[in-house]
């Protein structure tokens, strides 16, 4: 596929608006992601499987420097703290590597994540199906420890993932927790992917979420990627 490249490299540095000669498509390998303080985090392109001239601006946030996802959660940690929640809630699987710094910015001693493996103590009612764009088979539940149910039940949280593109995940994630008793002040992510999740969460939800920085759906051109129009 050309203009995507390896990604060993990708998510270890923030830039200095200096270093990059242009932030304009199109794009060759690399989208820039600009943050709220101006320094740039350059993202690979990867092709979805489903159409290979359609792809998406990648970041995994297990994979990015100690540098990298610090100054994600700060970010994020910045714009939640108004709404002064109880508790940050981490959903699977790369919402858990940001969760617990935004959880330590916000001055809170811990965070409850969301799981994807089904612990024999577990309890169907406490779960609820979800699809993400990176994995989209059927089948794959999100399940609240049975134990940490006191801890959700009738406090003010905030939702945190790496990022939202279709809101498959988001969604029922948001409709469990509010059905376990929780209220939802809002929901936070390093990377707003598109705009399809708005259709998914719906007008009142959209106005809660929340994100460090948006990148756009990518078609495939003759001189590398361009932002999709459709």
């Amino acid at each position: 596929m050309p203009f995507t490249e390896a990604t060993t490299g990708y998510w270890q540095t923030l830039l200095g608006p200096a270093d990059l000669p242009s932030c304009e498509p199109p794009w060759r390998q690399g989208v820039p992601a600009r943050l709220p303080d101006g320094r740039v985090l350059m993202l690979p392109i990867r092709p979805l499987a489903s159409r290979a001239d359609h792809a998406v601006a990648s970041l995994l946030c297990n994979q990015a420097s100690f540098e990298v996802l610090q100054a994600l959660a700060d970010a994020l940690a910045g714009q939640v703290e108004p709404l002064a929640p109880d508790l940050i809630v981490g959903l699977p699987t790369l919402g858990l590597a940001l969760a617990p710094l935004v959880a330590q910015g916000l001055g809170q001693t811990r965070f409850v994540p969301l799981g994807t493996s089904r612990k024999f103590w577990y309890d169907e009612a406490l779960s609820a199906e979800v699809r993400s764009i990176t994995s989209p088979g059927p089948g794959k539940r999100i399940y609240l420890d049975p134990n940490l149910l006191p801890l959700v039940r009738g406090r003010r949280v905030v939702i945190v993932d790496d990022a939202i593109s279709t809101g498959s995940t988001a969604l029922p994630a948001w409709d469990l927790l509010e059905r376990l008793g929780a209220h939802v002040l809002a929901m936070g992510v390093a990377m707003r992917q598109g705009r399809r999740w708005e259709a998914a969460l719906g007008p009142q939800r959209s106005a809660k979420l929340v994100g460090v920085f948006d990148s756009p759906l990518l078609q495939l051109a003759a001189t590398g990627w361009m932002p999709r129009t459709d």
